[in-house]
Parts: C-alpha cells; structure tokens; sequence
C-alpha cells in the first residue's frame, strides 16, 4: 500500500513566470501574420492570402473560469484561449497551451493535441488555417506576429489534469506558486492523480515518498527529457507508423550507444 503525503503552502508567492519551454520532436508549422497588410503564408510553402485589416485594437479579458494558468498565464493568452479552443476543439484536438511571446518579434504558439495524443503536420496546418480565420476577425493582437502551431513534443508540458495520468511512471518537474515544505520546486517520477491533486514520487532524506500536490498550486510543469522517455515516444509512433521504421533503429542505436559509454 502506498501512503501518500499531502502537502500544504503556508506562504503566498505573488510572483509569476512565463517560460517558453523548448519542446524536442515537435511538428509545428508556421505563419507570420502582419496587420497592416494581412499577409500571412504557411510555413510548407502555400501561395500568400492577402486580406484587409480590421484595424480593431486588442481586447484583454482575465477568464478565470475558462481555462488554467498551465494553458494560459497571462489575460491576452487567456483571451487568445476563447477565441481559438472552439476551433481547435472543433477540428478534434485539444488545446495543451498557448502563449503570446513578445521582444523584437512577437510570436503567437500555440500547443494542441488529439483527444488520446499525438499530432501530425497536416493536423497543424488544419488548425492554423482555422485560427488564422477566427484570429482575423477576432484581431486580438495590435501588432505583427509570427502564428506557431505544434505538438506539445517529447519533453512537453504538463497543463491539464488528465495529463498527469497519461504519463504515469516518467520524471516531471514541478513548480508551484506558492512555498510548500519550504520549496517551490519538485523533481520525481509521476504516480497518477488523486482527486484534484497531482501525485509525485520524490527522494526525501534517501527515502522515496509519495506527495499530493493541489492542480491549482501549479505554476509550471513538463516531462523530464530522459533516454526512457525517447524511446518510449518514437516506439509508440513507430508503432502507429508515424516513424520510418530505419529511423527509429539508428535513434535506438545511438541511445545504446551513449549507454555503453556512459557505463
């Protein structure tokens, strides 16, 4: 029997991070949408669409009730999640995540996935050209950015609660936002869901102990990238033929290798 430790905050932290998380393997595709003169292309190679501009200014809304801060953190990613999950969900995949990333280009990504997993370049150009019709009317963005829809790749977030259960037995790391035991940041290997806690299997004092951590005390969560992991990953879409099964033998063959020399 497994005794599981439930943990509790007892400070609030107040701030928030916004990471792009660096996602191997990924099937994305992209577009750059620019404002002034509604041109946009597809990352595979399709003739430009040229439209006329609405010229409405951005509206920025905090939906609390309508998704997580895993998917969306900030309001315009928030408002950004509105308009586009209808499209996505529509098409048969999920939203996993989106962000608005902003510097000297702004790039709109956005994360989606089937209902039991995986997603193919096809399935992105689907959903860009789809997003791209709604973000078109909508015009939340004011400025030129580049539209980037992709898998949520090998080593991806973890936004939602029934992911927690999908990857059961792999390594994540944890960030919570507020201190709990003392620490903010947890590392381990995943042990299912309990109710609306994560659970995670940590190393306490050499000791190995189940913990529960509340979904909604989660800031930032992902797999960790591990050998297991990738091969796990490419052995199920070699499995469905989604890899070429050449390819997926000289990946094994490199990943035994490093083992070997690392022995």
């Amino acid at each position: 029997m497994t005794m599981i430790v439930r943990m509790a905050p007892f400070r609030a932290i107040n701030t928030r991070m916004a990471r792009d998380l660096n996602c191997l393997l990924q099937t994305r595709i992209n577009l750059r949408i620019w404002p002034s003169t509604a041109v946009r292309w597809t990352g595979n190679g399709s003739t430009p669409h040229r439209e006329i501009p609405t010229g409405r200014v951005p509206v920025f809304l905090c939906l609390d009730d309508m998704t997580n801060d895993l998917i969306a953190k900030a309001a315009i990613d928030r408002r950004l999640a509105e308009i586009i999950t209808p499209v996505i969900e529509d098409l048969g995949f999920e939203l996993v995540r989106v962000r608005l990333m902003t510097g000297k280009t702004s790039t709109l990504q956005i994360m989606a996935e089937k209902p039991e997993g995986g997603i193919e370049v096809d399935d992105c150009a689907a959903i860009s050209t789809g997003i791209s019709a709604v973000l078109d009317v909508e015009d939340p963005i004011l400025d030129a950015y580049a539209l980037e829809v992709s898998s949520p790749g090998i080593d991806r977030p973890l936004t939602r609660l029934k992911d927690f259960d999908m990857w059961v037995g792999y390594e994540t790391k944890i960030e919570t936002t507020e201190l709990i035991d003392g620490r903010r940041r947890f590392k381990g290997q995943i042990a299912g869901t309990e109710g609306d806690e994560v659970l995670v299997t940590i190393e306490d004092q050499g000791e190995d102990i189940t913990i529960g951590l509340k979904f909604d005390w989660l800031e930032d969560a992902k797999l960790v990238l591990t050998e297991e992991l990738i091969r796990d990953v490419l052995r199920a879409r070699k499995d469905a033929g989604d890899v070429d099964e050449k390819q997926f033998d000289e990946i094994e063959t490199v990943l035994d290798g490093e083992d070997e020399g690392s022995a």
